[in-house]
């Protein structure tokens, strides 16, 4: 946006040359009568310009809540304006005329990169408000909410995450969605698993390894801290690494330096460090597995995920999500889960939490094909043979002597299902398929209300 023809028309081809698309505007009202129908990431821009000039421009904007990355354009005698419209305004940058193209080119692929990145925000806002969705994550409760809105919150910034959560709550679903909203989801996404390596091969896998630093290094290998720079590494069961590599893992982490095995020199590394476990860290600990100062360097952030008992609300969603997931992978139709199932499911304890989850649904779904899943196609550990299909809790059922009548067999279900729920009248009434008054009105009833 210039009112000079030359200047606008040159850094427009210029602008061009670097693989981007442009629109040209001769002034600020000819740019807002252009943004209302030619979305974009990033606005560059004179501040001098007839009618409506870029200050004024951006301050609309900006009322709007619609203003992109902008790279202001100043001469030498207008920069103290600049500088306020970048602070004022929150505008990208500014440069001053005559532009360099080199700092140009730069400036504009970091706008470019933040523009798309509240673009995605944008959208992922959409899909929570609408579908409870996070990226890749699912779920509407209050607990699951809460948790993808500080995911949202300590995604752009730089500092590193602590995530705690028993085996299969999706810890590392959490890492990816984290990577993938902040500023270096272009670059890469490393995850190491410290349970799965021996302490002799744990270091070579951090920091890398010179050739012939050890018997069998046959030649020199980066470690997953190169292998991550301008990205994300992500330290999985970090409980599980030993106490010395702790030491080094945090010196590391305190310089930002690496120096492989057998080698002399240090490289300089740019990583953001994501760490996992299913420890409790405080226990760890205590235990001498965890070492307190690299524990404080990690837990910048903490995010401690629920088990999957703990919001028994969000499995309807998972299951849906994941159908849709596993039909693609293996060619189904399965529209998703009779009510018995359903049921099922939401009785179950689920200790294995999603992972568990996932497994039992791949498994229904190849069985199923196409149409509803039912009980026949979960495994036998899921659904015993001789099971009532009116299960109160995993492994136990309700059972009644012939002879009992409906009126005690229906007290009987009731007091039990109440039992299971901790005397959760709204979660027995689901259960049971009542409505919350008739529940009451049964309790009255029994003279238990």
């Amino acid at each position: 946006m210039d009112d000079e023809d030359n200047q606008r028309t040159g850094l427009a081809a210029m602008v061009r040359n670097w693989g981007y698309q442009t629109e040209m505007a001769v002034d600020g009202q000819d740019a807002l009568e252009k943004l209302a129908t030619y979305p974009v990431q990033v606005i560059i821009t004179d501040l001098q310009m007839p009618r409506l000039d870029g200050f004024g421009l951006l301050k609309k904007l900006s009322e709007e809540g619609s203003a992109p990355p902008t790279i202001v354009l100043t001469t030498h005698g207008s920069i103290e304006n600049a500088v306020e419209t970048v602070h004022n305004l929150g505008a990208f940058w500014f440069v001053e005329k005559p532009i360099q193209p080199h700092t140009l080119e730069v400036l504009l692929e970091r706008a470019a990169q933040q523009g798309s990145l509240s673009a995605d925000r944008e959208r992922l806002q959409r899909r929570l408000a609408n579908r409870g969705e996070l990226d890749e994550m699912v779920g509407r409760s209050a607990v699951m909410q809460s948790m993808f809105a500080m995911i949202q919150q300590v995604a752009p910034s730089r500092a590193s995450v602590l995530i705690t959560g028993e085996s299969g709550t999706g810890k590392e679903l959490v890492a990816q969605t984290i990577h993938r909203l902040s500023p270096r989801r272009e670059g890469p996404f490393v995850p190491i698993n410290c349970a799965a390596l021996p302490e002799t091969l744990m270091e070579s896998e951090l920091f890398g390894h010179e050739k012939g630093a050890f018997t069998g290094a046959a030649e020199r290998r980066a470690g997953c801290f190169e292998l991550a720079q301008g990205g994300t590494l992500l330290l999985d069961e970090i409980g599980e690494m030993h106490s010395g590599t702790q030491a080094k893992l945090l010196r590391v982490l305190e310089d930002g330096k690496v120096r492989r095995l057998g080698g002399k020199a240090e490289v300089q590394v740019d990583v953001r460090v994501l760490a996992a476990t299913n420890k409790i860290p405080e226990e760890a600990i205590r235990k001498g597995e965890l070492r307190p100062d690299l524990y404080y360097r990690l837990n910048v952030f903490h995010l401690a995920l629920p088990p999957l008992r703990d919001h028994r609300e969000d499995i309807p969603a998972i299951v849906d999500a994941l159908v849709r997931e596993l039909n693609k992978k293996h060619g189904c139709r399965v529209t998703g889960l009779d009510p018995g199932t359903l049921l099922r499911f939401d009785q179950h304890d689920w200790p294995g939490n999603v992972r568990e989850l996932r497994n039992v649904l791949e498994r229904a779904v190849i069985l199923a094909g196409q149409g509803m899943i039912g009980l026949e196609h979960l495994p036998p550990e899921l659904v015993s043979p001789a099971a009532s299909p009116l299960p109160v809790s995993d492994g136990e059922y309700v059972s009644f002597r012939v002879g009992t009548t409906v009126g005690e067999a229906e007290k009987g279900l009731i007091l039990k299902t109440l039992e299971h729920t901790r005397n959760n009248k709204t979660r027995a009434a689901e259960i049971l398929a009542i409505s919350l008054k008739t529940l009451h009105n049964k309790l009255k009833e029994y003279g238990t209300s």
